[in-house]
């Protein structure tokens, strides 16, 4: 991929992700085309698909971006050509939180999901929170689903996404890390921080630090460093 995919632990749209989220529109020209997609809580309802929508417009918006958000929360919304052409002609889509497997099955095989990776794979940004965070690794885990471990878009091979790192019970962290299957890397994302992988390299970037768990270390990188897993 030519872009940059931004990987955001948890507080997306919130005032303490701004220095993560303007790092990423000052790879853009000015003033750049953001895409919201509320997809990952397409099952929670009106009220708080509409609160998503309104909250990346309103935080994009304020950042200086032309934003708008895209009602895509199901099957047929993310099979809607002129969705994934707006998506398309964009330099910024984000993926707010929600459900990770629902998120997955929702865009697989769509015209907005090949629309998205367009974006990405032609030099713009793509990020996702929470949820929207976990689909790009190689596998992720779902607590609500089975199988408990479900493939990713594997652009981030060789790893499994963990966002709200610094949040969870240790106990919970444990299970995920003893469950996982043989050879995968936790990279664990804390909140308001983000994992871009972006020109060849991976950096931690925001106020927290992203966590490499492996059968050979476990390390914290914090802002500005280069994040490596095998």
């Amino acid at each position: 991929m030519s872009g940059a995919l931004a990987l955001v632990g948890a507080g997306e749209y919130l005032p303490k992700i701004d220095r993560v989220d303007r790092w990423l529109l000052d790879r853009l020209s000015s003033p750049a085309r953001v895409i919201c997609l509320p997809t990952a809580a397409g099952q929670e309802g009106e009220e708080r698909i509409g609160y998503w929508m309104r909250l990346g417009v309103g935080h994009f918006a304020r950042l200086g971006a032309q934003a708008e958000a895209l009602p895509i929360i199901d099957r047929d919304s993310a099979l809607n050509m002129d969705y994934a052409a707006r998506i398309r002609a964009a330099q910024f889509v984000y993926l707010s939180g929600g459900r990770p497997a629902y998120l997955h099955e929702t865009l697989i095989g769509t015209p907005v999901l090949t629309a998205i990776l367009s974006v990405l794979d032609n030099g713009g940004v793509v990020a996702g929170c929470s949820a929207g965070a976990m689909i790009w690794g190689e596998q992720f885990r779902s607590l609500r689903t089975m199988p408990l471990w479900q493939p990713g878009f594997n652009r981030v091979p060789g790893a499994t996404i963990i966002p709200h790192f610094d949040e969870m019970p240790e106990a919970m962290l444990h299970t995920a890390w003893h469950s996982r299957p043989t050879g995968l890397s936790v990279l664990g994302v804390d909140r308001d921080t983000a994992l871009i992988l972006a020109d060849g390299v991976a950096l931690a970037r925001g106020a927290g630090g992203v966590t490499v768990w492996n059968a050979t270390r476990k390390r914290r990188y914090t802002d500005g460093e280069a994040v490596v897993w095998p």
